[in-house]
């Protein structure tokens, strides 16, 4: 329960102490990356995102940041459609191929020993141990995000922790950076409506919510979302039953996983993408590379591509649920990446935190370990229990036969847009729509569902000071005049229409820069 009176309600006073970097250096913008071009991939001169996803990936020993509470299953995935037109990987070169896997479902803020029926995302992480090497499809239970500049990372996690002073979870730290930041509002509908609490891991969908590519034979790239659609069919938990579990079985979703596995009941999930052709990305309505919003089915329909099945349990949770380290640029010839700038920063931000958490050499332990041959000049580091790869020669070019590349797997270029742009810190806020589809979410919704969605976030957003729940109201009225005004009544400030107005400008940080609608 989130503590009413933490974090003070008084309105924010302007401050007089500059933001710095670690080494004192004053920071310019703190809201948005250096990009190439407004739609262009992160550069690697962006210190301060450096500093800042470095620093934060070492705030918790030894306990994941994030994603701390966590069950893991193997499992295989079987290729049951042709794809080979849009990519050249081999996993996918015929109908029928095979390969073993190993997924990790998990909250995303609470601690290890929280409760698994938190309303929260639920990480969905699968390792896809492939004969060109591993794939990991690092995704949630959610197709969007609550931000899209990974600069914001770890100021966003903060608020899903415990405040500094009281160590309480803090209703008022989510509702401000949400209500500051409007981009979220898309994921705030979905986590407060009925898929926000999952029954278990069996009942719910998996995204990669990412943009990733996939190259053919002949070069072609076209961009792909990622879908794992549950056979089982969606099931989600009533917050009356919920809160229930949590005192009484905590662990309720991995005992769940367990024992259906036990009973031969194996879990299964059909793998879908969505394909957009590198042609069409400066055609589409809005940035097709931003993590919170969706591509419209009817505009790109699900493809299927083939079945994973779960039906193992591990032998021992600490060496493979605990030790699996997953991470986004873990992919195979035939597929690529994309300028997502938030898939972008976590390529940078998970292998940097899985060396700090578990070791230098943390893909050498075995549920990590690639299952086919490979060979390279990396070496040393601590707890190196291999060979270390004996006498070879650590360096390269040598003339003693070492492994040497090959043209072949060179990276194939991509396009970020046809325009080309400086390369610059762009807001992000700028000619973007944070509203349009958090509505046509809303106006999906029964009137059930909207009655309930509005009655969870009115029961978390009323345990906050009266500014932050006036500028988000406005949000939701933006959105939709619905989906405020259901919320304002329930708040009892369906009286005072000035409450769907916003705060006045002066009641705002000066990082709130919010674009009119």
């Amino acid at each position: 329960m989130a503590d009413k009176n933490s974090t003070n309600g008084s309105s924010p006073k302007p401050s007089t102490q500059a933001l710095t970097t670690n080494q004192g250096r004053p920071v310019g913008d703190n809201q948005n990356s250096v990009t190439a071009g407004r739609r262009g991939p992160i550069t690697l001169d962006d210190f301060q995102l450096f500093e800042k996803m470095a620093q934060f990936n070492r705030e918790r020993i030894p306990e994941r940041v994030v994603h701390a509470k966590g069950s893991g299953a193997h499992g295989n995935f079987v290729v049951t459609h042709d794809i080979t037109k849009y990519t050249s990987a081999k996993l996918f070169s015929k109908v029928g191929n095979t390969c073993p896997m190993f997924i990790r479902f998990s909250t995303v803020g609470g601690e290890k020993g929280s409760a698994d029926t938190a309303r929260d995302p639920r990480g969905f992480a699968i390792k896809f141990y492939t004969e060109e090497g591993n794939w990991d499809m690092v995704g949630n239970n959610t197709p969007v995000f609550f931000i899209r500049d990974p600069l914001k990372f770890g100021d966003f996690i903060h608020t899903q922790k415990r405040e500094p002073g009281s160590n309480l979870k803090s209703a008022t730290m989510m509702w401000d950076f949400w209500s500051l930041s409007p981009e979220s509002l898309h994921q705030v509908t979905i986590l407060f409506s009925d898929r926000g609490i999952p029954d278990g891991y069996r009942h719910m969908n998996g995204y990669s919510s990412h943009t990733f590519s996939l190259i053919n034979a002949a070069g072609e790239l076209h961009y792909v979302k990622w879908h794992f659609k549950t056979n089982q069919g969606i099931k989600n938990l009533p917050v009356e039953e919920a809160e229930k579990l949590a005192g009484a079985d905590p662990d309720y979703s991995q005992r769940d996983l367990h024992h259906a596995i036990e009973r031969g009941e194996f879990p299964s999930w059909r793998v879908q993408i969505q394909v957009m052709p590198e042609s069409e990305i400066d055609k589409f309505k809005y940035n097709p590379f931003d993590l919170t919003k969706v591509w419209p089915h009817a505009d790109y329909p699900v493809i299927d591509v083939g079945v994973m099945t779960l039906d193992r349990m591990p032998d021992n949770y600490f060496a493979e649920t605990e030790q699996a380290a997953f991470n986004p640029s873990n992919i195979v010839p035939g597929m690529g990446y994309s300028p997502d700038k938030m898939l972008q920063g976590r390529l940078l931000s998970y292998p940097d935190a899985h060396r700090y958490r578990i070791g230098t050499n943390y893909d050498l332990l075995p549920i990590n370990a690639r299952k086919n041959a490979g060979a390279n000049y990396n070496r040393d580091g601590a707890m190196r229990f291999d060979g270390n790869y004996g006498s070879l020669p650590n360096y390269e070019p040598n003339s003693f036969g070492g492994p040497a590349q090959d043209p072949r797997y060179t990276e194939r270029p991509y396009t970020t847009s046809t325009t080309l742009e400086k390369i610059a810190r762009y807001d992000h806020r700028e000619n973007n729509d944070d509203y349009t589809q958090a509505g046509d979410l809303w106006r999906l919704f029964d009137e059930g569902q909207k009655n309930r969605t509005a009655k969870a976030i009115a029961d978390s957003l009323g345990q906050t000071p009266l500014r932050i729940q006036k500028l988000q109201l406005s949000h939701f009225k933006k959105a939709d005049a619905e989906y405020a005004s259901k919320i304002a009544s329930l708040l009892g400030k369906d009286q005072h229409p000035e409450y769907l107005h916003g705060p006045d400008a002066a009641e705002l940080p000066a990082a709130a820069r919010l674009p009119e609608k």
